[in-house]
């Protein structure tokens, strides 16, 4: 008897390796995976320009890094979230000092178009299709800002807006990277202020969306249903964060183990169990860190590091050296 209904994963015929170049784009769902793939040595970038939600945002997002634009003094506010930013990056690159936010900002666009030049995947993560446009410039923003609500005009996007807008931005990216493939999931966080019937017609939105996107793009375009893991497989609010919202650590777990079991090569996940040894003895906190027999336990630590530096050159474990280092010197 199953008393679950397990979601059918598509087949992607390529497999992500250590040696690709990944960068990851779209929602706080998108940072989740990002920094599983970072944490297990892929070469991977998230989010350039912070949690990004929307597929206009995101979309922009991607227009100035395949333009190599950069953002000026003009396009920076002063907000009431506490510094100066842009309509289009996240309140973290926020700051009191007008010149160190641009620095910041342009810095993560220079390295992301670098990365975006280069990459064999990108994936992309769509949250929501409602927007917030200014209402004296029609510009979507990505991030409010604590903004006064009715500075903004709310609308849900369309289908085809959305694929429009999309298509074109892929088709220029494939441009500058004809090699790059796109990975698409739809955020399994439920956005309750948009009410259930609005949070399931957004995502539904999205889904329509995507899968036309995949349907003009099948070489390229590929689409991961983390969305359809949280809502119909953990179908539970025990995979739930105390929001009722957000997905629980456990069912972001059991979403990051599906994504590896099928879009992540053999080879690359035989590393992954060896440096998830790694990482829970980096972990370990001792009773007697003085003492001889953790002592060992570190240099064996280490040892194990460099041999699998060896085997996957592609992997940078400096700063897990530099850590064990540390440990034996203190």
């Amino acid at each position: 008897m199953e008393f679950r209904t397990k979601t059918d994963i598509p087949t992607w015929s390529y497999r992500l390796r250590h040696s690709d170049k990944l960068l990851v784009m779209g929602s706080c769902f998108a940072e989740h995976i990002g920094k599983r793939l970072e944490q297990m040595k892929f070469r991977t970038m998230i989010n350039p320009y912070g949690v990004l939600y929307n597929p206009l945002s995101i979309a922009e997002g991607l227009k100035r890094l395949i333009e190599q634009r950069p953002f000026t003094e003009e396009e920076l506010h002063e907000f009431p979230d506490g510094g100066w930013n842009t309509w289009l990056h996240h309140s973290h690159y926020s700051h009191p000092d007008k010149g160190t936010a641009l620095t910041a900002i342009n810095s993560s666009m220079e390295a992301a178009s670098h990365q975006l030049a280069e990459a064999d995947v990108l994936i992309l993560t769509l949250g929501t299709a409602w927007v917030y446009r200014l209402q004296d410039t029609n510009e979507v923003v990505g991030n409010c800002h604590k903004v006064p609500e009715r500075r903004f005009i709310r609308q849900r996007l369309q289908v085809r807006k959305i694929v429009d807008t999309l298509s074109t931005i892929l088709r220029r990216t494939y441009e500058i990277n004809p090699k790059l493939r796109v990975l698409f999931t739809v955020s399994p966080v439920r956005h309750l202020k948009d009410g259930l019937h609005g949070n399931q017609l957004s995502k539904s939105t999205l889904l329509l969306a995507i899968d036309e996107l995949c349907q003009m793009f099948p070489e390229q375009c590929h689409y991961f249903p983390a969305y359809e893991i949280v809502m119909d497989e953990l179908r539970d609010y025990r995979f739930y964060a105390d929001d009722m919202a957000h997905p629980s650590s456990q069912a972001v777990e059991y979403v990051w183990r599906c994504f590896v079991e099928h879009h992540i090569d053999s080879e690359a996940q035989l590393f992954m169990l060896q440096w998830e040894k790694v990482l829970r003895a980096l972990e370990h906190r001792p009773f007697q860190p003085k003492s001889e027999q953790y002592k060992r336990f570190i240099e064996q630590t280490m040892a194990s590091i460099l041999v699998l530096k060896e085997q996957y050159p592609h992997i940078a474990v400096a700063e897990e050296v530099k850590h064990c280092q540390m440990l034996l010197d203190r």
